[in-house]
């Protein structure tokens, strides 16, 4: 088989995840109208953007490619960014697949709440990310490198552990009790330096970020439509937070208006009852798809 040609040296050398993040990085880039063509093994897809050359890559991997600036943006981790001590540029808070990084004993481990004055052993698969913690707490640790269950190692094979988690269930189910947080990561858009100084990939690059911030704003929004009386206007525009400005039409009849606004989804609970106390009536909901200011 003949090895795969080298990109053209202004395309943009895009990295995309391999394994539980690739999933919601690929329904990011198709909410956002880009398309990926998968080749026969999978690992070179095409997108349906033009100026980009792609590979799908495991995360860990993306990170120390674009550090040694062989890719030039990538989806990763934000935790694997500091274990590695990548420098990189960070463009886009996907807000996927939110972790944290936390340190988690077996009950009584602790001493008063704390980590112990005493020698103990962290298992991690953080090794550098530790070792500066440790450092920086001045504590008298050894760290055991584990490759994947590092929840299994306490208490025989070490005192505690530091690893990722998202709601701490694996963690509880093992016995163990979080005692502090290191880092919060997700899965966030990075670039080297460099592909940022090249004009044409940089526009390229914003390009995307443009198209994939818009989906994530949209996400975090939704529309709302209410009809108000005249004498109400006012009086529900104030109780509605709006990016800039509702946007208002007369009713038929001179029967009063539609007012319409990009609300967060979050304050819907508390927002339809106040726009229903101020005189809003007929208020209907929408998903958004995209949002770009």
């Amino acid at each position: 088989m003949s090895p795969a040609p080298r990109p053209e040296p202004d395309l943009v050398r895009l990295a995309l995840p391999k394994g539980r993040m690739q999933d919601n990085v690929l329904r990011l880039l198709n909410d956002a109208g880009i398309r990926l063509t998968l080749g026969r093994r999978g690992y070179r897809p095409t997108l349906s953007l033009p100026g980009f050359d792609t590979k799908v890559l495991k995360p860990q991997n993306i990170v120390e490619m674009l550090h040694v600036g062989t890719r030039d943006i990538g989806f990763a981790g934000a935790d694997w960014v500091a274990e590695i001590r990548a420098d990189l540029v960070e463009l886009l808070d996907t807000e996927l697949d939110p972790v944290k990084i936390v340190m988690a004993t077996p009950p009584g481990f602790l001493e008063d709440g704390l980590l112990p004055k005493r020698p103990f052993t962290v298992a991690t698969e953080y090794h550098r990310l530790v070792a500066d913690w440790i450092a920086a707490q001045g504590l008298d640790a050894r760290v055991v490198r584990t490759y994947g269950a590092t929840e299994v190692f306490p208490p025989e094979d070490a005192d505690c552990i530091v690893d990722n988690t998202a709601t701490g269930e694996t963690l509880r189910a093992n016995g163990l009790e979080i005692g502090e947080t290191l880092m919060e990561s997700s899965t966030r858009l990075f670039a080297h330096a460099r592909a940022l100084d090249d004009p044409r990939k940089r526009d390229r690059i914003e390009h995307l970020v443009l198209l994939c911030r818009s989906v994530i704003d949209a996400r975090s929004r939704v529309m709302i439509e209410v009809n108000v009386a005249k004498d109400a206007l006012d009086e529900v525009c104030a109780v509605l937070p709006c990016m800039r400005e509702p946007t208002i039409s007369p009713l038929h009849h001179g029967a009063g208006f539609a007012v319409k606004a990009a609300v967060p989804r979050a304050e819907l609970p508390r927002l339809i009852p106040r726009i229903k106390a101020c005189g809003g009536s007929d208020i209907v909901v929408f998903t958004l798809a995209q949002i770009v200011p």
